[in-house]
């Protein structure tokens, strides 16, 4: 679970298991599986941290690649 902003101010927990995307358009928008969008006031770059924490205290971080990375978890290019 990661706790968020909502552009009103209100903080709410997100569980990050259930989002499928992430853009800024600039506000951050994240798109849920279900199809829902929420836009919230962190940057999409600390929502990612928040979700790679997230990942991590639950045992998810071995099964997780970054697009940037080779399949040993090490930096391509």
């Amino acid at each position: 679970m990661i706790i968020l902003t909502r552009l009103n101010d209100q903080k709410f927990t997100l569980n990050a298991l259930y989002i499928e995307q992430i853009q800024s358009f600039p506000d951050t928008t994240i798109t849920l599986s279900n199809g829902k969008k929420i836009v919230v006031k962190e940057d999409e770059q600390s929502v990612t941290e928040m979700i790679e924490h997230f990942y991590k205290r639950i045992g998810l971080t071995p099964l997780i690649r970054r697009p940037d990375t080779n399949a040993d978890g090490e930096k391509e290019g």
